[in-house]
């Protein structure tokens, strides 16, 4: 086995205990609630040392969540650079975020109701909404042509995508919300058009 089939074997392997540990945390928190689950109880659910599961996460709201959330940030940058080239920037950005979070990929809201219902849950969940920031503003950047460092554009327009997303989120959560998350997205996005249209192609 070569240097690169060792570190794609460990990569792998330490993504399968990262999923393991997040997989275990969301299922104590169904069955226990957010509030009563231990790091020590989720590490032993998932087969490892309570030292193993910090190397991870560093909290247990942090691990519950990245098994709700799938770390959807870097998908959304695939999805971005993926789109047609010559599509419109608003367009591109809009259709990337929707499509990693609607439909299929919308969490389900009565799960994230009840891990959320603990305030420190529910930040977490918004903060990993709005985590999409930074890969997504060097997805833009890399479309509009602007990765010199320190390049504000891309940084500021995806700064208001991921205040976007972080809004219809928590928008969503509401008890007498009855919208899908990805409508509340596009309605959210819709508003950040006049600025996305403006960026010279």
């Amino acid at each position: 086995m070569d240097v690169e089939d060792r570190l794609g074997l460990r990569e792998r392997k330490k993504l399968a205990t990262r999923e393991a540990l997040s997989a275990a945390a969301l299922r104590l928190a169904l069955e226990q609630g957010p509030a009563n689950v231990r790091v020590d109880d989720i590490a032993e659910a998932a087969g490892v040392s309570p030292r193993t599961y910090n190397n991870y996460f560093s909290s247990r709201e942090q691990a519950i969540m990245v098994a709700l959330a799938a770390e959807r940030s870097l998908r959304v940058a695939a999805a971005m650079r993926a789109r047609p080239s010559g599509e419109p920037l608003h367009v591109a950005v809009i259709e990337a975020v929707v499509g990693t979070y609607a439909g299929d990929g919308e969490p389900d809201r009565e799960t994230l109701r009840l891990v959320t219902s603990a305030p420190a849950m529910r930040a977490e969940f918004l903060d990993t909404v709005a985590a999409i920031e930074y890969p997504l503003a060097q997805a833009i950047a890399a479309r509009v042509g602007e990765q010199e460092p320190g390049a504000l554009r891309p940084a500021v327009l995806a700064a208001a995508v991921s205040a976007a997303a972080r809004v219809a989120a928590a928008a969503w959560l509401s008890p007498d919300q009855e919208a899908g998350f990805g409508e509340l997205l596009r309605r959210a996005l819709d508003v950040l058009v006049p600025a996305l249209a403006a960026v010279p192609r």
